[in-house]
Protein backbone atom coordinates (compact mmCIF):
# COMPACT_ATOMS: atom_id res chain seq x y z
CA UNK A 1 0.00 0.00 0.00
CA UNK A 2 1.37 3.47 -0.89
CA UNK A 3 1.85 6.17 1.77
CA UNK A 4 -1.00 8.11 0.14
CA UNK A 5 -3.38 5.21 0.62
CA UNK A 6 -2.16 4.76 4.17
CA UNK A 7 -2.97 8.39 4.80
CA UNK A 8 -6.46 7.94 3.40
CA UNK A 9 -7.10 4.98 5.67
CA UNK A 10 -5.83 6.85 8.72
CA UNK A 11 -8.02 9.85 8.02
CA UNK A 12 -11.08 7.61 7.71
CA UNK A 13 -10.29 6.30 11.15
CA UNK A 14 -9.87 9.82 12.46
CA UNK A 15 -13.18 10.86 10.97
CA UNK A 16 -14.85 8.00 12.76
CA UNK A 17 -13.44 9.43 15.99
CA UNK A 18 -14.47 12.95 15.07
CA UNK A 19 -10.85 14.22 14.92
CA UNK A 20 -10.08 15.06 11.29
CA UNK A 21 -11.97 17.73 9.35
CA UNK A 22 -13.44 17.24 5.87
CA UNK A 23 -10.94 19.73 4.46
CA UNK A 24 -8.08 17.68 5.87
CA UNK A 25 -9.41 14.58 4.19
CA UNK A 26 -9.92 16.41 0.87
CA UNK A 27 -6.24 17.32 0.88
CA UNK A 28 -5.39 13.63 0.89
CA UNK A 29 -7.25 12.80 -2.33
CA UNK A 30 -5.11 12.75 -5.44
CA UNK A 31 -6.33 13.21 -8.99
CA UNK A 32 -7.42 10.12 -10.85
CA UNK A 33 -9.23 9.51 -14.10
CA UNK A 34 -10.24 6.18 -15.66
CA UNK A 35 -9.76 6.80 -19.37
CA UNK A 36 -11.36 4.99 -22.27
CA UNK A 37 -14.85 4.54 -20.88
CA UNK A 38 -17.21 5.23 -23.79
CA UNK A 39 -20.28 7.33 -23.16
CA UNK A 40 -23.74 5.83 -23.75
CA UNK A 41 -26.93 7.85 -23.85
CA UNK A 42 -29.68 6.16 -21.91
CA UNK A 43 -33.04 5.07 -23.20
CA UNK A 44 -35.98 6.49 -21.22
CA UNK A 45 -35.61 5.58 -17.53
CA UNK A 46 -32.62 3.31 -18.24
CA UNK A 47 -29.99 5.52 -16.56
CA UNK A 48 -28.58 2.75 -14.36
CA UNK A 49 -28.60 0.29 -17.21
CA UNK A 50 -26.73 2.77 -19.43
CA UNK A 51 -24.11 3.39 -16.73
CA UNK A 52 -23.46 -0.33 -16.53
CA UNK A 53 -23.20 -0.58 -20.32
CA UNK A 54 -20.56 2.16 -20.38
CA UNK A 55 -18.17 0.24 -18.14
CA UNK A 56 -19.01 -3.09 -19.74
CA UNK A 57 -17.89 -1.60 -23.06
CA UNK A 58 -14.63 -0.53 -21.42
CA UNK A 59 -14.22 -4.18 -20.38
CA UNK A 60 -14.79 -5.29 -23.96
CA UNK A 61 -18.21 -6.82 -23.28
CA UNK A 62 -21.01 -6.39 -25.83
CA UNK A 63 -23.69 -6.12 -23.14
CA UNK A 64 -25.96 -3.16 -23.78
CA UNK A 65 -28.45 -1.40 -21.53
CA UNK A 66 -31.25 -3.64 -22.75
CA UNK A 67 -29.29 -6.71 -21.70
CA UNK A 68 -28.62 -5.14 -18.29
CA UNK A 69 -32.35 -4.57 -17.83
CA UNK A 70 -33.08 -8.13 -18.94
CA UNK A 71 -30.61 -9.46 -16.36
CA UNK A 72 -32.63 -7.78 -13.60
CA UNK A 73 -35.68 -9.98 -14.29
CA UNK A 74 -37.91 -6.93 -13.85
CA UNK A 75 -41.50 -7.26 -15.07
CA UNK A 76 -41.68 -5.15 -18.26
CA UNK A 77 -45.34 -4.35 -17.61
CA UNK A 78 -44.24 -2.12 -14.73
CA UNK A 79 -43.14 0.25 -17.45
CA UNK A 80 -39.96 1.54 -15.79
CA UNK A 81 -36.25 1.02 -15.64
CA UNK A 82 -34.25 -0.52 -12.82
CA UNK A 83 -34.53 0.81 -9.31
CA UNK A 84 -31.61 0.23 -6.95
CA UNK A 85 -32.68 -3.24 -5.91
CA UNK A 86 -33.26 -4.26 -9.54
CA UNK A 87 -29.92 -2.86 -10.67
CA UNK A 88 -28.13 -4.64 -7.83
CA UNK A 89 -29.61 -7.93 -8.98
CA UNK A 90 -28.66 -7.26 -12.60
CA UNK A 91 -25.07 -6.31 -11.78
CA UNK A 92 -24.58 -9.40 -9.61
CA UNK A 93 -26.10 -11.54 -12.35
CA UNK A 94 -23.63 -10.06 -14.86
CA UNK A 95 -20.63 -10.79 -12.61
CA UNK A 96 -19.93 -7.60 -10.60
CA UNK A 97 -19.12 -7.41 -6.91
CA UNK A 98 -20.81 -4.13 -5.98
CA UNK A 99 -19.85 -4.05 -2.32
CA UNK A 100 -22.28 -2.46 0.17
CA UNK A 101 -24.96 -0.74 -1.90
CA UNK A 102 -27.16 0.87 0.76
CA UNK A 103 -25.30 3.03 3.26
CA UNK A 104 -26.76 4.91 6.23
CA UNK A 105 -25.87 8.53 6.95
CA UNK A 106 -26.86 10.37 10.10
CA UNK A 107 -28.01 13.94 9.37
CA UNK A 108 -26.18 15.39 12.38
CA UNK A 109 -22.84 14.00 11.15
CA UNK A 110 -23.54 13.87 7.40
CA UNK A 111 -20.27 15.58 6.39
CA UNK A 112 -18.14 13.01 8.18
CA UNK A 113 -20.21 10.06 6.97
CA UNK A 114 -20.21 11.30 3.36
CA UNK A 115 -16.45 11.91 3.47
CA UNK A 116 -15.88 8.37 4.65
CA UNK A 117 -18.05 6.97 1.86
CA UNK A 118 -16.39 9.17 -0.73
CA UNK A 119 -12.98 8.07 0.48
CA UNK A 120 -13.96 4.48 -0.27
CA UNK A 121 -15.22 5.53 -3.71
CA UNK A 122 -11.95 7.39 -4.36
CA UNK A 123 -9.90 4.38 -3.26
CA UNK A 124 -11.77 2.28 -5.86
CA UNK A 125 -11.06 4.90 -8.54
CA UNK A 126 -7.33 4.59 -7.79
CA UNK A 127 -7.70 0.87 -8.43
CA UNK A 128 -9.39 1.57 -11.78
CA UNK A 129 -12.87 0.75 -10.51
CA UNK A 130 -15.67 3.24 -11.30
CA UNK A 131 -18.88 3.51 -9.30
CA UNK A 132 -22.53 4.01 -10.12
CA UNK A 133 -24.14 6.38 -7.65
CA UNK A 134 -27.80 7.20 -7.20
CA UNK A 135 -28.42 10.90 -6.59
CA UNK A 136 -31.16 13.41 -6.97
CA UNK A 137 -31.05 14.72 -10.55
CA UNK A 138 -30.45 18.32 -9.44
CA UNK A 139 -31.11 20.73 -6.58
CA UNK A 140 -34.83 21.21 -7.25
CA UNK A 141 -37.02 20.10 -4.32
CA UNK A 142 -38.98 17.41 -6.14
CA UNK A 143 -36.42 16.26 -8.66
CA UNK A 144 -36.21 12.59 -9.58
CA UNK A 145 -33.53 10.11 -8.55
CA UNK A 146 -30.88 9.41 -11.14
CA UNK A 147 -27.90 7.09 -11.67
CA UNK A 148 -24.53 8.49 -12.79
CA UNK A 149 -21.18 6.79 -13.41
CA UNK A 150 -18.27 8.25 -11.38
CA UNK A 151 -15.03 7.89 -13.36
CA UNK A 152 -12.53 10.23 -11.72
CA UNK A 153 -11.57 13.06 -9.38
CA UNK A 154 -9.64 16.33 -9.89
CA UNK A 155 -7.77 17.37 -6.74
CA UNK A 156 -6.95 20.86 -8.04
CA UNK A 157 -10.60 21.84 -8.40
CA UNK A 158 -12.07 19.38 -5.89
CA UNK A 159 -14.42 18.06 -8.60
CA UNK A 160 -15.59 14.60 -9.46
CA UNK A 161 -15.59 13.39 -13.08
CA UNK A 162 -18.64 11.50 -14.20
CA UNK A 163 -20.49 10.19 -17.24
CA UNK A 164 -23.98 11.64 -17.57
CA UNK A 165 -26.27 9.06 -19.24
CA UNK A 166 -29.21 11.43 -19.65
CA UNK A 167 -27.54 13.68 -22.22
CA UNK A 168 -25.59 13.42 -25.44
CA UNK A 169 -21.91 14.31 -25.17
CA UNK A 170 -22.16 13.44 -21.49
CA UNK A 171 -18.66 11.98 -21.05
CA UNK A 172 -16.29 13.19 -18.34
CA UNK A 173 -18.57 15.88 -17.00
CA UNK A 174 -17.55 17.73 -13.83
CA UNK A 175 -19.37 18.32 -10.58
CA UNK A 176 -18.02 19.82 -7.38
CA UNK A 177 -17.65 17.41 -4.54
CA UNK A 178 -19.86 19.71 -2.49
CA UNK A 179 -22.62 19.35 -5.09
CA UNK A 180 -22.24 15.58 -5.01
CA UNK A 181 -22.56 15.63 -1.23
CA UNK A 182 -25.71 17.70 -1.58
CA UNK A 183 -27.33 15.38 -4.14
CA UNK A 184 -26.07 12.01 -2.95
CA UNK A 185 -28.07 11.43 0.26
CA UNK A 186 -31.63 10.25 -0.36
CA UNK A 187 -33.58 11.70 2.52
CA UNK A 188 -36.38 9.18 2.90
CA UNK A 189 -36.32 9.49 6.70
CA UNK A 190 -35.64 12.49 8.92
CA UNK A 191 -33.23 10.65 11.21
CA UNK A 192 -31.51 8.40 8.69
CA UNK A 193 -30.48 9.18 5.14
CA UNK A 194 -29.57 6.59 2.51
CA UNK A 195 -26.51 6.81 0.25
CA UNK A 196 -26.35 4.39 -2.68
CA UNK A 197 -23.20 3.28 -4.48
CA UNK A 198 -22.38 0.33 -6.73
CA UNK A 199 -18.65 -0.33 -6.90
CA UNK A 200 -18.09 -1.99 -10.26
CA UNK A 201 -15.55 -4.62 -9.23
CA UNK A 202 -15.55 -6.92 -12.25
CA UNK A 203 -15.24 -10.55 -11.24
CA UNK A 204 -16.28 -13.03 -13.92
CA UNK A 205 -18.40 -11.06 -16.35
CA UNK A 206 -21.02 -13.13 -18.15
CA UNK A 207 -21.47 -13.03 -21.88
CA UNK A 208 -24.57 -11.33 -23.25
CA UNK A 209 -27.56 -13.61 -23.47
CA UNK A 210 -28.82 -14.03 -27.00
CA UNK A 211 -32.44 -13.12 -27.59
CA UNK A 212 -34.75 -13.66 -30.52
CA UNK A 213 -37.60 -11.29 -31.14
CA UNK A 214 -38.43 -8.59 -28.63
CA UNK A 215 -36.79 -8.71 -25.20
CA UNK A 216 -38.17 -7.67 -21.83
CA UNK A 217 -36.36 -4.35 -22.24
CA UNK A 218 -38.14 -3.72 -25.56
CA UNK A 219 -41.50 -4.37 -23.95
CA UNK A 220 -40.62 -2.18 -20.95
CA UNK A 221 -39.71 0.74 -23.21
CA UNK A 222 -42.91 0.26 -25.17
CA UNK A 223 -44.92 0.03 -21.95
CA UNK A 224 -43.56 3.41 -20.87
CA UNK A 225 -45.04 4.92 -24.02
CA UNK A 226 -48.28 2.99 -23.65
CA UNK A 227 -48.84 4.11 -20.05
CA UNK A 228 -48.99 7.70 -21.25
CA UNK A 229 -51.76 6.77 -23.71
CA UNK A 230 -54.04 4.74 -21.46
CA UNK A 231 -57.42 6.50 -21.29
CA UNK A 232 -58.11 5.49 -17.68
CA UNK A 233 -57.55 3.08 -14.84
CA UNK A 234 -60.19 0.72 -16.23
CA UNK A 235 -57.70 -0.39 -18.89
CA UNK A 236 -55.53 -3.42 -18.17
CA UNK A 237 -52.46 -4.57 -20.07
CA UNK A 238 -51.34 -8.14 -20.75
CA UNK A 239 -48.05 -9.07 -22.39
CA UNK A 240 -48.83 -11.61 -25.07
CA UNK A 241 -45.74 -11.74 -27.31
CA UNK A 242 -45.30 -10.25 -29.80
CA UNK A 243 -48.18 -7.98 -28.73
CA UNK A 244 -49.27 -5.90 -25.79
CA UNK A 245 -52.98 -6.43 -25.23
CA UNK A 246 -54.98 -3.57 -23.72
CA UNK A 247 -58.59 -4.01 -22.66
CA UNK A 248 -61.23 -2.26 -20.59
CA UNK A 249 -62.95 -5.44 -19.42
CA UNK A 250 -61.96 -6.94 -16.07
CA UNK A 251 -58.31 -8.10 -15.85
CA UNK A 252 -59.14 -11.81 -15.93
CA UNK A 253 -61.25 -11.44 -19.09
CA UNK A 254 -58.48 -9.52 -20.85
CA UNK A 255 -56.03 -12.24 -19.84
CA UNK A 256 -58.32 -15.03 -21.05
CA UNK A 257 -58.85 -13.32 -24.42
CA UNK A 258 -55.08 -12.87 -24.74
CA UNK A 259 -54.43 -16.55 -24.19
CA UNK A 260 -57.43 -18.24 -25.77
CA UNK A 261 -57.58 -16.14 -28.93
CA UNK A 262 -54.35 -14.22 -29.50
CA UNK A 263 -51.79 -16.71 -28.21
CA UNK A 264 -53.72 -19.58 -29.76
CA UNK A 265 -53.80 -17.92 -33.19
CA UNK A 266 -50.21 -16.66 -33.13
CA UNK A 267 -48.78 -20.07 -32.29
CA UNK A 268 -50.63 -21.73 -35.17
CA UNK A 269 -50.05 -18.98 -37.71
CA UNK A 270 -46.31 -19.05 -36.98
CA UNK A 271 -46.27 -22.82 -37.24
CA UNK A 272 -47.48 -22.75 -40.84
CA UNK A 273 -46.62 -19.36 -42.28
CA UNK A 274 -44.54 -16.86 -40.36
CA UNK A 275 -40.92 -17.20 -39.28
CA UNK A 276 -40.59 -13.58 -38.17
CA UNK A 277 -42.55 -11.53 -35.66
CA UNK A 278 -43.78 -8.06 -36.62
CA UNK A 279 -40.88 -5.63 -36.88
CA UNK A 280 -42.36 -3.36 -34.23
CA UNK A 281 -44.35 -4.10 -31.10
CA UNK A 282 -48.05 -3.83 -31.91
CA UNK A 283 -50.75 -2.93 -29.39
CA UNK A 284 -54.04 -4.82 -29.51
CA UNK A 285 -56.83 -2.65 -28.13
CA UNK A 286 -59.86 -4.68 -27.06
CA UNK A 287 -62.74 -2.32 -26.36
CA UNK A 288 -65.59 -3.94 -24.49
CA UNK A 289 -68.50 -2.58 -26.56
CA UNK A 290 -69.54 -0.27 -29.39
CA UNK A 291 -69.61 2.83 -27.21
CA UNK A 292 -66.12 2.26 -25.83
CA UNK A 293 -64.77 1.32 -29.27
CA UNK A 294 -66.02 4.46 -30.98
CA UNK A 295 -65.19 6.83 -28.11
CA UNK A 296 -61.67 5.62 -27.47
CA UNK A 297 -60.71 5.12 -31.11
CA UNK A 298 -61.43 8.81 -31.68
CA UNK A 299 -59.67 9.78 -28.46
CA UNK A 300 -56.54 7.70 -29.08
CA UNK A 301 -56.11 7.92 -32.84
CA UNK A 302 -57.98 11.07 -33.79
CA UNK A 303 -60.53 9.47 -36.10
CA UNK A 304 -63.73 7.49 -35.99
CA UNK A 305 -63.60 3.81 -36.98
CA UNK A 306 -64.97 2.99 -40.42
CA UNK A 307 -65.96 -0.57 -39.51
CA UNK A 308 -68.08 -1.77 -36.58
CA UNK A 309 -65.77 -4.73 -35.95
CA UNK A 310 -62.16 -3.58 -35.89
CA UNK A 311 -59.13 -2.84 -38.03
CA UNK A 312 -55.33 -2.87 -38.20
CA UNK A 313 -53.40 0.40 -38.52
CA UNK A 314 -49.74 0.01 -39.46
CA UNK A 315 -49.07 3.71 -38.85
CA UNK A 316 -50.45 3.49 -35.30
CA UNK A 317 -48.90 0.04 -34.71
CA UNK A 318 -52.27 -1.04 -33.39
CA UNK A 319 -55.06 -3.56 -33.81
CA UNK A 320 -58.25 -1.83 -32.73
CA UNK A 321 -61.21 -4.06 -31.93
CA UNK A 322 -64.80 -3.92 -30.77
CA UNK A 323 -64.42 -7.24 -29.01
CA UNK A 324 -68.14 -7.53 -28.29
CA UNK A 325 -68.58 -8.51 -31.95
CA UNK A 326 -66.50 -11.65 -31.38
CA UNK A 327 -62.94 -12.79 -31.93
CA UNK A 328 -63.11 -13.57 -35.64
CA UNK A 329 -62.08 -10.11 -36.78
CA UNK A 330 -59.30 -10.15 -34.20
CA UNK A 331 -57.71 -13.24 -35.75
CA UNK A 332 -58.21 -11.71 -39.21
CA UNK A 333 -56.33 -8.56 -38.20
CA UNK A 334 -53.54 -10.46 -36.44
CA UNK A 335 -52.57 -11.90 -39.84
CA UNK A 336 -51.78 -8.47 -41.32
CA UNK A 337 -48.76 -7.39 -39.22
CA UNK A 338 -47.27 -10.85 -39.69
CA UNK A 339 -47.72 -10.64 -43.46
CA UNK A 340 -46.09 -7.19 -43.40
CA UNK A 341 -42.94 -8.53 -41.74
CA UNK A 342 -42.73 -11.88 -43.56
CA UNK A 343 -44.08 -11.07 -47.01
CA UNK A 344 -43.97 -7.28 -47.53
CA UNK A 345 -44.58 -7.64 -51.29
CA UNK A 346 -47.83 -9.52 -50.71
CA UNK A 347 -50.65 -8.04 -52.82
CA UNK A 348 -53.87 -7.01 -51.11
CA UNK A 349 -55.95 -9.79 -52.61
CA UNK A 350 -53.88 -12.53 -50.94
CA UNK A 351 -53.26 -10.56 -47.76
CA UNK A 352 -57.01 -10.15 -47.26
CA UNK A 353 -57.87 -13.59 -48.58
CA UNK A 354 -55.60 -15.31 -46.07
CA UNK A 355 -56.72 -13.05 -43.21
CA UNK A 356 -60.39 -13.51 -44.08
CA UNK A 357 -60.01 -17.28 -44.11
CA UNK A 358 -59.35 -17.22 -40.37
CA UNK A 359 -62.28 -15.01 -39.42
CA UNK A 360 -64.02 -18.28 -38.60
CA UNK A 361 -61.46 -20.84 -37.58
CA UNK A 362 -60.52 -23.65 -35.27
CA UNK A 363 -57.87 -26.25 -34.61
CA UNK A 364 -57.29 -29.23 -36.86
CA UNK A 365 -54.53 -31.57 -35.73
CA UNK A 366 -52.67 -28.70 -34.05
CA UNK A 367 -52.96 -26.33 -36.99
CA UNK A 368 -55.18 -23.37 -37.69
CA UNK A 369 -58.10 -24.24 -39.94
CA UNK A 370 -60.59 -21.90 -41.61
CA UNK A 371 -64.29 -22.76 -41.74
CA UNK A 372 -66.99 -21.46 -44.02
CA UNK A 373 -68.44 -18.18 -42.78
CA UNK A 374 -70.84 -15.35 -43.51
CA UNK A 375 -69.04 -14.34 -46.71
CA UNK A 376 -70.17 -17.56 -48.41
CA UNK A 377 -73.81 -16.59 -48.98
CA UNK A 378 -72.99 -13.37 -50.84
CA UNK A 379 -70.43 -15.13 -52.99
CA UNK A 380 -72.85 -17.91 -53.92
CA UNK A 381 -75.50 -15.34 -54.85
CA UNK A 382 -72.97 -13.50 -57.05
CA UNK A 383 -71.95 -16.74 -58.76
CA UNK A 384 -75.59 -17.57 -59.54
CA UNK A 385 -76.29 -14.04 -60.78
CA UNK A 386 -73.53 -13.91 -63.34
CA UNK A 387 -69.80 -14.05 -63.95
CA UNK A 388 -67.38 -12.68 -61.37
CA UNK A 389 -63.80 -11.59 -62.16
CA UNK A 390 -61.39 -14.25 -63.33
CA UNK A 391 -58.61 -15.26 -60.98
CA UNK A 392 -56.15 -13.60 -63.33
CA UNK A 393 -58.08 -10.34 -62.90
CA UNK A 394 -58.37 -10.78 -59.14
CA UNK A 395 -54.65 -11.44 -58.75
CA UNK A 396 -53.80 -8.41 -60.87
CA UNK A 397 -55.81 -5.93 -58.78
CA UNK A 398 -53.88 -3.07 -57.26
CA UNK A 399 -54.49 -2.12 -53.65
CA UNK A 400 -56.77 0.70 -54.77
CA UNK A 401 -58.69 -1.59 -57.12
CA UNK A 402 -59.08 -4.31 -54.52
CA UNK A 403 -60.52 -2.01 -51.86
CA UNK A 404 -62.08 0.88 -53.79
CA UNK A 405 -63.25 -0.72 -57.01
CA UNK A 406 -64.54 -3.93 -55.49
CA UNK A 407 -67.46 -5.36 -57.48
CA UNK A 408 -68.67 -6.77 -54.17
CA UNK A 409 -66.88 -10.10 -54.40
CA UNK A 410 -63.16 -9.40 -53.95
CA UNK A 411 -62.90 -10.37 -50.28
CA UNK A 412 -65.13 -13.42 -50.64
CA UNK A 413 -63.51 -14.63 -53.84
CA UNK A 414 -60.04 -14.30 -52.33
CA UNK A 415 -61.15 -16.03 -49.12
CA UNK A 416 -62.74 -19.00 -50.84
CA UNK A 417 -59.81 -19.43 -53.19
CA UNK A 418 -57.71 -19.78 -50.02
CA UNK A 419 -60.34 -22.09 -48.60
CA UNK A 420 -60.16 -24.28 -51.72
CA UNK A 421 -56.37 -24.44 -51.46
CA UNK A 422 -56.68 -25.33 -47.78
CA UNK A 423 -59.07 -28.18 -48.56
CA UNK A 424 -56.61 -29.55 -51.11
CA UNK A 425 -53.72 -29.18 -48.62
CA UNK A 426 -52.08 -26.62 -50.91
CA UNK A 427 -52.47 -23.32 -49.06
CA UNK A 428 -49.28 -23.42 -46.98
CA UNK A 429 -47.34 -24.59 -50.02
CA UNK A 430 -48.80 -21.75 -52.09
CA UNK A 431 -47.95 -19.11 -49.46
CA UNK A 432 -44.29 -20.07 -49.31
CA UNK A 433 -43.93 -20.56 -53.06
CA UNK A 434 -45.57 -17.18 -53.76
CA UNK A 435 -43.43 -15.40 -51.14
CA UNK A 436 -40.24 -16.94 -52.50
CA UNK A 437 -41.05 -16.16 -56.14
CA UNK A 438 -42.75 -12.78 -55.72
CA UNK A 439 -40.04 -10.90 -57.62
CA UNK A 440 -40.76 -12.95 -60.74
CA UNK A 441 -44.49 -13.32 -60.11
CA UNK A 442 -45.71 -10.25 -58.16
CA UNK A 443 -49.41 -11.05 -58.61
CA UNK A 444 -49.14 -14.72 -57.62
CA UNK A 445 -51.15 -15.89 -60.62
CA UNK A 446 -48.39 -17.95 -62.24
CA UNK A 447 -47.53 -19.50 -58.90
CA UNK A 448 -51.19 -20.37 -58.42
CA UNK A 449 -51.19 -22.25 -61.71
CA UNK A 450 -48.03 -24.10 -60.76
CA UNK A 451 -49.27 -25.10 -57.31
CA UNK A 452 -52.64 -26.20 -58.72
CA UNK A 453 -50.80 -27.97 -61.56
CA UNK A 454 -53.33 -26.80 -64.13
CA UNK A 455 -52.93 -25.22 -67.57
CA UNK A 456 -56.55 -24.34 -68.27
CA UNK A 457 -57.50 -21.74 -65.63
CA UNK A 458 -60.92 -21.24 -67.18
CA UNK A 459 -61.72 -24.88 -66.50
CA UNK A 460 -60.31 -24.52 -63.01
CA UNK A 461 -62.51 -21.52 -62.28
CA UNK A 462 -65.55 -23.55 -63.34
CA UNK A 463 -64.45 -26.33 -61.01
CA UNK A 464 -63.89 -23.84 -58.16
CA UNK A 465 -67.31 -22.26 -58.67
CA UNK A 466 -68.99 -25.67 -58.52
CA UNK A 467 -67.03 -26.38 -55.34
CA UNK A 468 -68.14 -23.09 -53.73
CA UNK A 469 -71.80 -23.57 -54.67
CA UNK A 470 -71.86 -26.88 -52.80
CA UNK A 471 -70.50 -25.38 -49.59
CA UNK A 472 -72.73 -24.67 -46.61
Amino acid sequence: MTPRLLLTGCVIACLACGVASPSALAASYRSVRIDGIPHVEQKPDFCGEACAEMYLRKLGKAIDQNAVFNASGLDPLLGRGCYTRDLAKALRQLGFDTGPVWNAVKPDRSEQDLEALFSELHRDLLRGVPSIVCTRYDERPRTTEHFRLIVGYDSETDEILYHEPAEKEGAYRRMSRATLFSLWPLKYEAERWTVIRFALHARRIAEAATTTGFSSADYAQHMMELKRKLPGEQFHVVLQPPFLVVGDEDPETVKVRSESTIQWAVERLKRDYFARDPEQIVDIWLFKDKESYEKHTLQLFGRKPTTPFGYYSASDRALVMNISTGGGTLVHEIVHPFVASNFPECPSWFNEGLASLYEQCGDKEGRIYGYTNWRLRGLQQALKAGPIPTFESLCATTTHEFYREDPGTNYAQARYLCYYLQERDLLVKYFHAFRKGANDDPTGYKTLQQVLDVDDMTAFQDEWQAFVLKLK
